[in-house]
């Protein structure tokens, strides 16, 4: 998965190549993201490059990076809502789809929902992110989830100790939820996340 900066570069570079029928120079991508040094260009190159996502020419090339077609194909997915990463919330249904790459899905069934709250951000999910879940109703301790808490969404760490689970944030300044099995329903496993950068 790329980060925020890998993917803007990998868009950027896409969108260069495809209006004007080649590659951007090292200066050209360094002038447009205020990179200091073309070390930090190389460095992000080298990062989609060993991704997958392009293929770098020689040295003597300067303009020779090339995209790497991946040929995959998408999916479609409900977009099932909005799921607090802080307190819970109500879990809204939406007319909405969200475009995921099928490499991302495995067997099952999945659905999408939209990230509110900071309580995942050392985990790497923001507010504003979209989450990809497999709708199952058992986990694995450490595992990422989502889970209904008295008939509200929320998504946390999950870890089951003796007869109560504990869904805990990956944010050091919130404290965890515990949970009786009667206040608990498992609504699945985050699998992916998506995020459009700003």
């Amino acid at each position: 998965m790329l980060t925020e900066k890998q993917q803007a570069v990998y868009r950027y570079l896409k969108q260069f190549i495809e209006s004007r029928g080649f590659a951007p120079s090292f200066d050209e991508i360094r002038r447009h993201f205020g990179f200091q040094s073309f070390q930090s260009v190389q460095k992000h190159l080298a990062q989609l490059e060993r991704k997958g996502y392009i293929r770098m020419g020689g040295k003597n090339q300067k303009r020779a990076i090339a995209l790497v077609e991946h040929g995959k194909s998408s999916v479609l997915l409900p977009m099932a809502g909005i799921v607090a990463a802080g307190s819970p919330i109500e879990p809204v249904e939406q007319q909405e789809t969200v475009d995921v790459p099928e490499d991302m899905l495995g067997s099952g069934e999945y659905f999408a929902l939209r990230v509110k709250g900071d309580s995942m951000i050392d985990e790497g999910i923001f507010d504003g992110d979209t989450i990809v879940v497999r709708r199952q109703g058992t986990a694995q301790n450490g595992q990422t989830v989502v889970a209904l808490v008295d008939g509200e969404a929320t998504v946390k760490k999950y870890y089951r100790r003796n007869h109560e689970i504990e869904l805990r944030p990956a944010n050091p300044s919130m404290r965890p939820i515990i949970v009786t099995h009667g206040d608990f329903t498992l609504q699945g496993v985050v699998v992916g996340l998506m995020r459009r950068y700003r």
